[in-house]
């Protein structure tokens, strides 16, 4: 049997390009969510989710998201977490310029936020491998970097933790103008949340 149905895709928040799919058919309407990160209200303002002034009626949801599990009871707004990060970044990176903080990122996107937000309160670009990764996200291009000189790195390596253990950076630094650098990392995951439930 065949049917015409319109397929719209809405931000999901999730990664850069992430989305989810608003089916809508003579059937009804149904909305995939992938895994999602919305902020309060973000919803809310989705033209797309609205039909003049009201929610569209959506029959079904498929809500199919790695945190949709009990032990997931609390996870922090984005605001919470990138104050808490703030606070902590520029506590440590104010001491001197060798106090240099290693963002532990372990997916290649979806940390353009915090790299944005870091960089635009605290005035410092975030060091990454490559910046050809981020081309087609030209806002994020003022405050990320290549320059290894910087105090917020989010470089990577096959084996990072390995190279923490060294007080070294992922990109091999280990000191500037021959002085040691002191080294703290942050690991921004949300599965932190889940593995420790109280």
């Amino acid at each position: 049997q065949k049917e015409d149905i319109e397929v719209t895709l809405l931000p999901a928040g999730h990664c850069p390009g992430s989305v989810m799919f608003l089916f809508e058919g003579g059937n009804g309407t149904v909305l995939y969510t992938g895994d999602f990160r919305l902020a309060k209200g973000e919803a809310a303002r989705m033209e797309l989710l609205h039909s003049g002034t009201r929610v569209k009626d959506i029959q079904s949801v498929y809500l199919d998201t790695t945190f949709c599990d009990p032990k997931f009871y609390h996870i922090p707004s984005r605001e919470e977490c990138l104050k808490g990060i703030l606070e902590l970044v520029r506590s440590w990176t104010s001491l001197t310029r060798y106090h240099v903080v290693w963002l532990n990122c372990k997916a290649a996107y979806g940390y353009e936020y915090l790299f944005i937000n870091l960089s635009e309160e605290l005035g410092i670009k975030v060091h990454v491998n490559r910046l050809d990764m981020f081309r087609n996200m030209p806002e994020i291009l003022y405050h990320i970097t290549t320059d290894r000189r910087t105090q917020i790195h989010a470089c990577r390596h096959p084996r990072d933790d390995d190279c923490f253990r060294g007080n070294r950076l992922p990109c091999g630094m280990t000191c500037q103008n021959g002085t040691p650098l002191h080294i703290i990392s942050i690991k921004p995951s949300t599965m932190w949340f889940g593995e420790r439930i109280k």
